[in-house]
């Protein structure tokens, strides 16, 4: 049982690192992925949970890009952290979204009662602050429901309240993943209920930049999408992940619902340039 995709509240997620681990082996994980986007804040905590929790710890970043203007989400497996390039695009992710996330809270606080200080109150310190930290405020005021309806509404790019932020071209990412020793995989690449998603024609660009894999299993692919990234995949070759991309209390996604075989997660191993850490 090999989950590659999740978050804690170093990110958008509602657990700990410590907390993620203690979950992962409640659901039968052998092997978890840490994924927080745009930081690697949770990797030590994570790392010292795993002796106790008996489950071998994947560390990676899911990193926001972009390319024609349509969003790629691209993780990042077994990287150097202290990769300079790298970090620098992490540390500017982070910058963007807190930005951007400020700028949309002034846009919400005008119609309705939110304030900033609202959504730092749901987010870890030092945590990268987005969109999930906003839905969490107006759930908390009950303006929305839950974070889906926040999503589907306020929070959408089509709301009056939405800013886009700047991140970086998804070609360039893959190879600053590759420069930085890391293993780059396309998250959920088909995933068209989340908005438009980019042409076959621009994952091709980013496996001449070095794309290792793509996230083929998950909860926002349909059967006929799955089928299509397999071809892909088959194309390319490419290496094929499945994940939960586990968020916590803040989606309905459950560790372990799509998994990723023994045989993908050592060729990802062979290409990282860290280890896999083991109990």
């Amino acid at each position: 049982m090999i989950d590659l995709h999740t978050h804690t509240r170093a990110s958008d997620g509602t657990e700990s690192p410590a907390e993620l681990m203690a979950a992962a082996a409640r659901a039968g994980l052998t092997v978890v992925g840490l994924t927080d986007h745009d930081t690697t804040a949770g990797w030590a905590e994570a790392v010292a949970a795993v002796p106790g929790s008996g489950v071998s710890l994947v560390r990676g970043t899911e990193i926001s890009c972009t390319a024609g203007g349509i969003s790629v989400h691209l993780l990042s497996y077994l990287h150097d952290p202290a990769d300079p390039a790298l970090a620098g695009v992490f540390a500017d992710s982070r910058s963007h979204r807190a930005t951007r996330a400020a700028d949309m809270v002034a846009r919400l606080g005008r119609d309705l009662p939110i304030s900033w200080d609202d959504v730092l109150a749901e987010a870890a310190p030092g945590a990268t602050i987005g969109r999930p930290h906003i839905a969490d405020a107006l759930v908390r005021l009950g303006i929305v429901p839950d974070r889906t309806a926040a999503f589907a509404g306020l929070l959408s790019p089509h709301s009056p309240y939405y800013v886009r932020y700047t991140a970086p071209e998804a070609v360039a990412a893959v190879a600053a993943v590759r420069a930085a020793g890391g293993v780059p995989v396309m998250a959920h690449p088909r995933a068209s209920g989340r908005g438009r998603v980019v042409s076959d024609a621009v994952i091709a660009r980013m496996v001449e930049a070095g794309l290792a894999g793509l996230e083929v299993d998950h909860r926002d692919h349909t059967p006929a999408e799955r089928a299509e990234l397999v071809a892909l995949a088959g194309r390319h070759g490419l290496l094929r992940t499945g994940s939960s991309d586990y968020h916590g209390a803040g989606k309905p996604n459950r560790l372990g619902e799509n998994t990723t075989s023994r045989e993908v997660l050592a060729a990802i191993t062979a290409q990282g340039r860290l280890g896999v850490v083991h109990p």
